[in-house]
């Protein structure tokens, strides 16, 4: 009884075949109409930036003599010291304060909000605060306005930086609440009930366990809510008249109707308020686009 021992196919002729068996058709087609609409935005969306840089380094006198486009040929550092000597700094520790003092409560109270409803979704009342809370994100700023401004007056808090505070809170837990409750519920139920064995209260659960694994939610969040509000205009407007109580966009806006000839000095202000949303952007995007994205396709 004799065997014969078969040669191995060459990986060459295994890829040769398999693409004769490929159909026809089939073949990476490169997508050049919506390669050339990306190319498109980012002019769209570089030029207006370029532009503004560029003025921001030239000369008030010279800026209406020369192209918008060209950069300047002797630039200057003048429109940003004007605009650093014009109590921007006063208007920047202005929005420091609104945004750590309302982004911190409003985490914190959105991850126990999320674990309570995770935790004891069969309770009745906890499913009717979930659902109070999924109504927050359909009701609009701009439709609470009038309401807002009244409360406010009722609590003597009109011109106080308290009173941005209080309703950015407010507006910030609903989609705060969901995300975090996406992430929370994917957290095997073994862990909690291994806890609840050692002897581990709620409390050191929510702390131990459910924060940790949330990490990146929570870091979400965070910076999500940090760049609405420190870019929040409306309450600000509403809810302040003094100058030492705005913040920077408030301030941005005030700039451009008394310096509005000055288009430089308005473009440098322009460039330090948004300085610090770029930074935090820049650190956070990762996260900030990861954990959105699977907070809602969860």
């Amino acid at each position: 009884m004799t065997t014969t021992l078969t040669e191995p196919r060459q990986p060459q002729e295994v890829t040769h075949r398999e693409r004769q068996r490929r159909p026809r058709g089939t073949a990476r087609r490169r997508n050049w109409a919506g390669g050339l609409a990306g190319w498109l935005w980012l002019v769209v969306v570089a030029v207006p930036l370029y532009w503004t840089l560029i003025t921001s380094f030239k000369a008030k006198s010279g800026y209406y003599a020369t192209n918008p486009l060209v950069p300047p040929s002797d630039p200057t550092l003048a429109n940003y010291r004007f605009v650093i000597e014009s109590d921007f700094l006063r208007y920047f520790l202005n929005s420091v304060v609104v945004t750590a003092g309302a982004v911190v409560p409003a985490v914190v109270v959105s991850f126990m909000a999320a674990y309570a409803i995770v935790r004891g979704w069969r309770m009745r009342v906890l499913r009717a605060m979930n659902g109070l809370f999924l109504m927050g994100l359909a009701i609009p700023l701009q439709a609470t306005v009038i309401p807002v401004y009244l409360i406010i007056i009722k609590m003597h808090l009109y011109d106080n930086l308290l009173a941005l505070i209080l309703p950015s809170i407010a507006f910030a837990i609903p989609l705060s609440v969901l995300v975090l409750t996406n992430f929370i519920r994917d957290v095997p139920k073994e862990l909690f009930d291994s806890m609840k064995v050692d002897g581990a209260t709620e409390w050191t659960t929510l702390w131990r366990l459910a924060a940790p694994l949330t990490r990146p939610a929570i870091l979400t969040v965070t910076i999500f809510n940090s760049l609405t509000i420190w870019n929040g205009f409306l309450l600000p407007l509403i809810l302040t008249q003094s100058p030492d109580r705005r913040t920077l966009p408030l301030a941005l806006w005030t700039f451009q109707g008394q310096y509005g000839v000055n288009v430089p000095a308005v473009l440098a202000a322009v460039v330090l308020t948004t300085l610090p949303v770029l930074v935090l952007y820049a650190f956070g995007r990762r996260q900030l686009l990861s954990g959105l994205s699977a907070g809602f396709s969860r």
